[in-house]
């Protein structure tokens, strides 16, 4: 590049530009916009027709507010519950023959207990997989077959606790289960 006295020039790898007054062999000095002399190699200036802020644009980039901005933790807004939402399980599984198949015509009664204990033990094993802390397992009045099966399948579990649901709520005919999460 061939850069002669008078031309401005801008510095490659820094925010700088200024007229060039003196070439040498090695260096080529230039005065900056602040008055200050400089050296640097051939390779670093490029020539400029105009000013830097001509060729870059005019940004109103203020870069202290932008890392203040950047710094300031958004606390998320929280939504509030009341207390009965809160006593609300997140889960329940009705177990009622209805609810798990269209039609359970042609079904024995030993189909049927089999069908709801392994829809109970599937919907429990969910909860441990996905740290459900509670659930409630809807089973009806009826004999006592299910509910009396569903208190035996429970019983081989250590980590959780169960007992009768909420009787505003459901009745006799739930079971409500609370799973103790390990840290």
């Amino acid at each position: 590049m061939d850069l002669k006295i008078g031309d401005k020039v801008a510095v490659l790898d820094d925010d700088l530009e200024g007229k060039v007054v003196a070439i040498g062999s090695q260096f080529i000095t230039i005065v900056s916009q602040d008055g200050f002399e400089m050296d640097f190699p051939p390779s670093a200036l490029v020539k400029i027709e105009g000013s830097l802020d001509d060729i870059i644009g005019d940004h109103d980039v203020n870069f202290d507010q932008v890392l203040q901005e950047k710094d300031i933790p958004k606390k998320p807004k929280s939504q509030k519950t009341t207390f009965k939402e809160r006593l609300i399980p997140p889960m329940e599984v009705d177990l009622h023959i209805n609810k798990l198949v269209n039609k359970s015509r042609g079904m024995s009664n030993h189909d049927m207990l089999n069908l709801q204990m392994d829809t109970a033990r599937r919907q429990l094993e969910f909860a441990f997989k996905k740290r459900i802390q509670r659930i409630v397992f809807i089973h009806g009045v009826g004999e006592g077959v299910l509910k009396a099966e569903l208190d035996f399948l429970l019983g081989r579990y250590n980590n959780l606790k169960y007992y009768d649901a909420d009787y505003q709520k459901y009745g006799l005919g739930a079971t409500e289960v609370y799973i103790f999460q390990n840290p």
